[in-house]
């Protein structure tokens, strides 16, 4: 089961809350509760949800069907980079994210190399089309 990427964020800014309370990490230093605020990381466990159970519930779908469950998916991302200012999701959480969703397609057996070869795209751009993050 791909492991959602807030649920990681969410490990690293409890680790680093306790690396500042037992004092091996100044308080000054401490920047991931900032990053990762608990609206975001909730508003992210809700979408990624939603997207998991979408893709659960596919049987035998359409290229169409898939692209319109990862269509959902990113709009809904992007409402919630909006809503945290547009910096919600850095370079490095954006990559997560599209791994989460590549990983969670193929865990359901689609061959998103085969999907994106079916729709001109690159395997790597299924997002490209809506991402605004």
């Amino acid at each position: 089961m791909t492991i959602k990427p807030s649920d990681h964020w969410r490990d690293s800014v409890a680790e680093e809350a306790r690396e500042v309370a037992c004092g091996t990490r100044a308080p000054e230093e401490a920047f991931l509760a900032r990053l990762f605020p608990e609206s975001l990381l909730q508003a992210t466990d809700t979408a990624l949800g939603s997207f998991e159970a979408e893709v659960l519930a596919l049987r035998t779908p359409s290229d169409d069907e898939v692209l319109g469950v990862v269509r959902r998916a990113v709009l809904a991302l992007n409402a919630i980079n909006d809503e945290h200012g547009g910096g919600g999701y850095e370079t490095g959480e954006r990559e997560e994210l599209c791994e989460f969703i590549d990983g969670t397609l193929e865990e359901h057996g689609i061959d998103i190399p085969a999907l994106a070869a079916r729709n001109g795209i690159g395997a790597h751009e299924i997002t490209d089309e809506w991402r605004d993050w």
